[in-house]
């Protein structure tokens, strides 16, 4: 089970919002589901009070107390899971492009990671309708104040680091690294059987022809290539210190798959 990440009360910051454009959008899934303006004044000045306690995120789920001059109230912010089918088809995504893997390693949303999880049918970030509040206060108003501010916080938290969305559709960081280490299943070489048939080619052969054609003279099978061992690398900030062996591992065995292949 993917565990949960604890981060400590920001201190009173008025004025502060979202710089990043992720956590921008983070905010305006929020902002455009509530019908009442002054609630959301009202939140940006609880986000920067400092009167929210420490932020708890979890797959699906954002909570905090917040103390309010009519008392003390819990609220919690839901986000759906991603699925495991649309999980693979992030990574496919992820993998897809080496830069996509080192933005989110540098604490970075690339835009166009976001546009081919889209077009893979995988909203990664939240859109209107997505972010549901829950809060023992008596507002009726969705997202009430002390929701709007959890979420004004919570961006400032996806500017910093962009795993915590992860996190909330569903897997931290160091289970994403750890999926995104292994080697693929395309990747291995095998093919499954039946896998060849119905290929189309560039266009017909008459028989003819084809028997006219000098046999190719067939080429000297390679040496077995040598297996490289991993990197020492030094640790980056904020990411396992093994993460970044075993991604180059990863990449040197599908690297030596597709020539072992290719020759």
């Amino acid at each position: 089970m993917t565990a949960a990440r604890g981060f400590p009360a920001f201190p009173p910051r008025p004025g502060r919002r979202g710089r990043s454009w992720w956590a921008r959008a983070f905010v305006s899934a929020m902002e455009d589901t509530a019908l009442d303006a002054t609630l959301l004044k009202t939140g940006r000045r609880f986000a920067g009070s400092g009167r929210i306690g420490p932020i708890t995120v979890s797959p699906g789920r954002i909570a905090a107390t917040v103390e309010d001059p009519d008392g003390i109230f819990d609220v919690v912010v839901h986000l759906a899971e991603l699925s495991d089918a649309e999980w693979d088809r992030f990574l496919d995504q992820v993998r897809a492009e080496a830069g996509h893997l080192a933005a989110l390693l540098d604490r970075e949303v690339p835009r166009s990671l976001v546009r081919s999880a889209d077009a893979a049918d995988v909203a990664l970030l939240p859109t209107i309708g997505d972010l549901e509040s829950d809060c023992d206060c008596p507002h009726i108003g969705d997202p009430c104040p002390h929701a709007a501010g959890l979420c004004y916080q919570v961006a400032w938290l996806l500017d910093e680091d962009p795993f915590v969305l992860l996190l909330l559709r569903g897997r931290g960081a160091d289970e994403l690294l750890d999926l995104l280490a292994r080697e693929p299943a395309e990747a291995t070489g095998a093919e499954p059987e039946g896998a060849g048939a119905g290929r189309a080619v560039d266009r017909p052969v008459p028989a003819v022809e084809a028997y006219a054609v000098a046999p190719a003279t067939r080429p000297a099978p390679p040496a077995d290539l040598p297996r490289a061992t991993p990197p020492v690398l030094p640790a980056p900030p904020g990411v396992p210190a093994d993460a970044l062996p075993r991604l180059a591992a990863a990449a040197a065995a599908r690297a030596r798959a597709l020539l072992a292949e290719a020759r």
